[in-house]
């Protein structure tokens, strides 16, 4: 059994929520645009992290990250990407490889819009976790987590990272 955290767009913001939220996971990964280098290894510093580059990050953090990242976890073939699309509409770069070997669990960002969907044509769960920074449209930003075990996902959460001192005075 693995606890999952899951984030994207962090765009060079910390906050120390991700690391409250994510302390008992396994592993967490980021969906790209990290943005900077001191957020990845906090991440790291928390726990062991999978991550790939986004559109908006230079040199540094794509050297230390893919562009794709395909792996086994649990009895679940994972693919996380930045730009994935979702289903019914995935990007042109990922279609033709995500129909000739569909993952199990598909993970993008980039669209800050938190969306967890299935695939019913690909038998495959979607979760984009929307956007954690600052930066964007987005009027909340969000993490997600999730237990995978044993092919199975289960106890899917999605955090909504809302600023704490507007939820005190509500």
């Amino acid at each position: 059994m693995k606890r999952i955290g899951i984030l994207s767009d962090t765009h060079a913001h910390w906050d120390e929520r991700y690391a409250r939220y994510f302390v008992d996971c396994d592993e967490i990964w980021h969906a790209g645009d990290i943005g900077s280098i001191e957020v990845l290894e906090q991440l790291e510093s928390i726990k062991p992290v999978r991550a790939v580059y986004g559109n908006i990050d230079g040199a540094p953090i794509r050297i230390r990250t893919k562009q794709h990242q395909r792996f086994d976890i649990e009895g679940i073939s994972v693919w996380i990407t930045h730009i994935g699309g979702y289903p019914g509409k995935y990007a042109r770069e990922v279609t033709p490889e995500v129909f000739r070997n569909p993952p199990k669990l598909f993970i993008s960002g980039h669209s800050h819009i938190t969306k967890v969907m299935y695939d019913k044509t690909l038998d495959c769960l979607h979760i984009n976790p929307g956007a954690a920074g600052l930066y964007g449209f987005h009027k909340v930003r969000t993490l997600v987590r999730l237990v995978i075990d044993n092919g199975t996902f289960s106890d899917l959460e999605i955090i909504e990272l809302r600023d704490e001192r507007k939820d005190k005075n509500l």
